[in-house]
């Protein structure tokens, strides 16, 4: 799965809304989660307050009075983190009252200007203690003798390492739990991902299979964003098979419509003597000679492009030598097939015969006592089909002339000259190679290379 693959692009993007989504998911959660236990904080000091507004408040009163306990002892321990102050408003640099827990210290608290107060006309803030811990502080202006009469700050604060703590415990208990989403969502999409293109895969699979020849068309139920390709797909193929039917039955009408006259014009030319029915003659026969050359090149072109065209080696070559046997069985040629098991070429049968029995029967002409087949796999997608015979040979320069179109170098054996330059075309058309060289025992080695199925 490479970056210009489908699904690492879509696990790749879902990967990254997940990592994206889940540290804001953090971040707005931990911020919920603090107000939260604020609130519940504060409740807790609006509590103490009320009971230290209650206790210090006399009737009828203009000034507070010395408060009795709050029925918490948290408040008698020194420096507990804990801490009440009752002040003047105006004109008092030290608190009326204070808590035990400060002793003779007070608390800092923020500028009124600084810290809006909120419905209940609470000022809610964080400050410093005495020890310099960190608190939570709710203050509140009261004036018990009426709206005219003087006003005092009551102030209660608690330390804020019970928030901390708790926001602490949360954070840390939401990351691991959020990390563990994250590595889930991951895997998720990533089989998502998979199951998502299993009909693609089984699209390539069946494409294979169409193309090694065993299937014929696009098969199987796929998802309705799918199903139009598969048809598009199996036009195409028909259609492929359609063009190369109708090239094939253009050919063979061709061949007809052309050879039949030709045969007429030399069978009338040799009926009559004389110089001019000899070139007449002469003339068609390479005629001849190029219209075989040129239907053959159409036939081949036409056949390499069927799709799913598949050949089994081993009994092809087999059936060959069977035939070469019975034809030059009385020149005593020994012909050996040697074909690595279950060896296949991606084409038509037609062709691969035309290949190998053009070389055979070339090197069962020229061989003196044996020629040897050979057929190996090179790689997963290419085979090699050798011919050797220990005939004379050919020079380079003979080699190179060989495969020339209607090339014949000994007029004395039997042919068209057509043979090894069909089966170059042939090879070319199947973006094989052909090749002749000289063979290890100094006759003609001709070599194929060809796909594999």
């Amino acid at each position: 799965m490479g970056p210009k693959s489908l699904a690492f692009r879509l696990f790749v993007s879902a990967a990254a809304w997940v990592l994206v989504v889940i540290p804001i998911a953090a971040i707005l959660l931990t911020s919920l989660y603090r107000q939260s236990i604020e609130r519940n904080f504060d409740a807790r000091l609006d509590v103490y307050m009320t009971s230290l507004v209650a206790a210090s408040t006399a009737e009828g009163g203009d000034v507070p009075e010395t408060p009795e306990s709050l029925g918490a002892p948290i408040f008698d321990i020194p420096f507990s983190g804990w801490y009440w102050q009752i002040k003047a408003l105006k004109g008092a640099e030290r608190p009326l009252f204070v808590s035990d827990s400060l002793l003779d210290q007070q608390l800092d608290l923020p500028s009124q200007e600084g810290v809006p107060p909120d419905d209940t006309l609470t000022r809610r803030s964080y400050g410093s203690g005495p020890e310099g811990e960190r608190l939570r502080m709710v203050e509140r202006e009261i004036r018990p003798g009426g709206d005219q009469s003087p006003g005092y700050s009551y102030a209660v604060a608690g330390d804020s390492a019970e928030i901390d703590a708790d926001l602490a415990q949360f954070t840390t208990m939401l990351v691991l739990a959020l990390v563990i989403l994250g590595v889930g969502l991951t895997v998720a999409t990533f089989f998502q991902v998979r199951f998502g293109l299993l009909p693609l895969r089984a699209i390539r699979h069946d494409l294979a299979a169409i193309r090694s020849g065993d299937a014929e068309k696009l098969e199987g139920e796929l998802p309705d964003e799918i199903k139009p390709l598969q048809t598009e797909l199996n036009a195409l193929i028909q259609s492929n098979r359609d063009v190369v039917e109708r090239a094939r039955t253009h050919v063979g009408n061709l061949a007809h419509a052309l050879k039949t006259p030709l045969s007429v014009i030399s069978n009338e030319a040799r009926a009559h003597d004389g110089p001019l029915s000899d070139k007449v003659v002469e003339q068609a026969e390479i005629m001849r000679t190029q219209i075989t050359h040129h239907l053959d090149r159409a036939r081949v072109a036409a056949r390499s492009g069927v799709i799913g065209g598949v050949t089994d080696v081993e009994p092809t070559l087999m059936a060959l030598k069977r035939a070469l046997g019975r034809i030059y069985g009385e020149k005593g040629i020994a012909l050996r097939v040697s074909v690595d098991k279950g060896l296949k070429f991606q084409g038509e049968k037609q062709d691969f015969e035309e290949m190998t029995g053009n070389l055979m029967d070339n090197a069962c002409k020229w061989a003196k006592g044996s020629v040897a087949v050979t057929a190996r796999r090179l790689s997963d997608d290419t085979i090699s089909v050798s011919v050797d015979d220990d005939g004379p040979g050919l020079t380079k320069a003979e080699r190179e002339k060989a495969v020339e179109r209607a090339q014949r170098l000994d007029e004395s054996k039997p042919g068209s000259g057509l043979g090894l330059s069909i089966v170059a075309d042939l090879a070319h058309l199947y973006k094989g190679r052909f090749a002749l060289e000289k063979a290890a025992g100094g006759g003609l080695s001709a070599r194929l290379t060809l796909p594999a199925a």
